[in-house]
């Protein structure tokens, strides 16, 4: 299993330690030399695994759910390299379009079980085979069927959708519409990951629209791309480094559009743990109001 992910993510392996011979001895170990081992073996039974949570609300003003949410994290340890496996999507159906809520759930549901399925055997299986698709081909072709499926089901609906595929360290991502992906630091730093397929985004990058005047522009909601709209869908799709002593998050406009960077970050820096963070962030953007569905996931990587 170690080779096919060293081959995966482009892993050298490491060529083999000549082995060396232990030698005992009957001495008493000296408190040094008890701390020192107690050390190693610390070290050697540290891991590195994903820890995740997700958190969710109808909002205040909403009187149905039409965020889609799923949050999948895998870890297996043995004697073999310890591969953390994540996956983690948000789908927000599209308010005002018949089935927003029957897309956004079959978008995750969809890009869920084909993602799972390319990677069951080799998560818990032995690998007898190698992987014939990149990730980001396999991302590219899990949000095709899902676009192609609400076409077909739910024809006039659609949903944005933000997905990440964590394998060891690195992340790919699968974005279409205006959720949104960020890389969230302790010190302070908050990196937007994901750009927004929104019309009141392009006129910002066009230089039509100000900063300021992008804050009040009364149709921020209009999405220019959606999972379930157009005839082809052409989503963003890349790969990043899982970011290192900090937390993936991603969330569906409910709570970027509403809280500000700076009070997403109190949220999450005062939580003592995932779970309790995703709580502050639903409940801080509820107490601003809380006008749409409120969905957020955190992971991160520790060990």
């Amino acid at each position: 299993m170690a080779d096919f992910f060293r081959k995966l993510l482009g892993k050298k392996e490491e060529p083999e330690k000549p082995k060396q011979v232990d030698v005992a001895t009957t001495a008493p170990l000296t408190d040094q030399q008890l701390n020192s081992i107690m050390g190693i073996q610390s070290l050697k039974s540290e891991t590195k695994q994903l820890v995740s949570s997700v958190g969710q609300s109808v909002g205040k003003q909403r009187d149905h759910n039409e965020d889609s949410v799923l949050s999948l994290t895998s870890t297996i340890v043995g004697n073999t390299d310890s591969i953390p496996f994540g996956l983690y999507i948000v789908a927000d159906g599209m308010g005002g379009h018949q089935f927003g809520e029957v897309a956004s759930n079959a978008a995750v549901r969809i890009m869920g079980g084909n993602i799972t399925r390319k990677f069951h055997s080799y998560l818990y299986n032995l690998p007898t085979q190698s992987l014939q698709e990149s990730l980001q081909e396999v991302m590219e072709t899990s949000i095709s069927e899902a676009h192609q499926y609400v076409q077909r089901e739910a024809p006039g609906s659609g949903t944005t959708v933000t997905a990440a595929l964590v394998l060891g360290q690195q992340v790919t991502v699968a974005h279409v519409g205006d959720s949104r992906a960020y890389s969230v630091y302790p010190d302070g730093r908050i990196d937007p990951i994901t750009r927004d397929h929104s019309l009141v985004k392009r006129l910002e990058e066009l230089g039509h629209l100000s900063k300021d005047e992008v804050e009040n522009f009364p149709h921020r909601n209009v999405l220019i791309r959606a999972l379930g709209q157009g005839e082809f869908l052409e989503a963003d799709i890349f790969t990043i480094p899982f970011p290192q002593n900090g937390y993936l998050m991603i969330c569906s406009d409910g709570l970027w559009g509403v809280i500000s960077e700076k009070e997403i970050l109190r949220c999450i820096n005062d939580a003592p743990t995932l779970s309790r963070a995703c709580q502050n962030l639903v409940e801080a953007a509820n107490a601003a109001g809380g006008p749409d569905n409120i969905s957020v996931i955190l992971a991160q990587m520790i060990g």
